[in-house]
């Protein structure tokens, strides 16, 4: 019996407005201040790695518009 390969669905990239609304719950849920120690301390690995993401996003963006100003 053969087995069927499952065709991964593409991930739809975040967008920076998606990106920077999840940032802002992180830290909303981290400033009410209910958490545990340890789940503060995984919600603020997220909210680096999230950060880096917009920052990423950031950098993307300025490019394409230092691209379409030159060009």
């Amino acid at each position: 019996m053969a087995k069927k390969k499952e065709q991964a669905i593409p991930e739809q990239e975040e967008t920076l407005e998606e990106a920077m609304e999840s940032l802002r719950q992180l830290i909303q849920t981290l400033d009410e201040g209910e958490l545990t120690l340890e789940e503060s301390f995984q919600m603020y690995r997220d909210g680096m790695q999230k950060l880096a993401k917009c920052e990423a996003l950031l950098d993307r963006v300025e490019k394409e518009l230092q691209i379409l100003e030159e060009g």
